[in-house]
């Protein structure tokens, strides 16, 4: 794989780590608002949440995602 080849397969998979985040707040959003917090499927998404944001994190500690796109979250 070369280079432009890596930086295109992880330009896809931040896209996909982004929205996965960015589903799951919203499918969370939902479940809140009917009331399901303290359900597993609540809770399931609440785990997958904190990963995607983990790796955001990650991406943004390594010069990798501008804080922009990161919510403006600071990691310092």
């Amino acid at each position: 794989m070369n280079t432009e080849q890596r930086l295109e397969a992880f330009e896809t998979m931040l896209a996909a780590v982004k929205k996965t985040a960015e589903d799951t707040a919203s499918r969370m959003t939902q479940l809140k608002k009917d009331g399901r917090e303290k359900t597993v499927t609540y809770r399931q998404l609440m785990t997958t949440k904190l990963q995607y944001q983990n790796f955001l994190s990650l991406y943004q500690l390594y010069g990798l995602l501008d804080e922009e796109e990161n919510g403006g979250e600071s990691h310092d």
